[in-house]
């Protein structure tokens, strides 16, 4: 009988306090180096306060960080594919959860 293959569980993320954001979470925990959350919170605040100075208060920030993001991820990937003897990098579209 064959082994079926289990997706991974990924863990619960909680939002970032000012702004609810489960993305801004996500992206100041990448930031992160060697445990120093308050260091890359400040970091992370610091440019988004820079950002509303320069674009206005009438700006959501938060959205316009999200669009940024969104922006940047992938959309296509080179995965390996054999045929007959030769080995060929083909594009293939990324999985939602790997763009992130």
């Amino acid at each position: 009988m064959a082994h079926k293959k289990r997706t991974a569980s990924y863990d619960h993320l909680e939002p970032d306090p000012v702004y609810g954001s489960k993305l801004a979470s996500k992206f100041i925990n990448c930031m992160m180096w060697q445990g120093k959350k308050a260091t890359a919170q400040r970091i992370f605040y610091g440019a988004l306060n820079q950002m509303k100075k320069r674009l206005g208060d009438q700006v959501n920030i938060i959205e316009v960080f999200e669009i940024a993001v969104d922006n940047v991820k992938p959309t296509v990937e080179v995965r390996s594919k054999r045929v007959g003897g030769a080995t060929y990098q083909v594009p293939m579209p990324v999985n939602r959860v790997h763009q992130q």
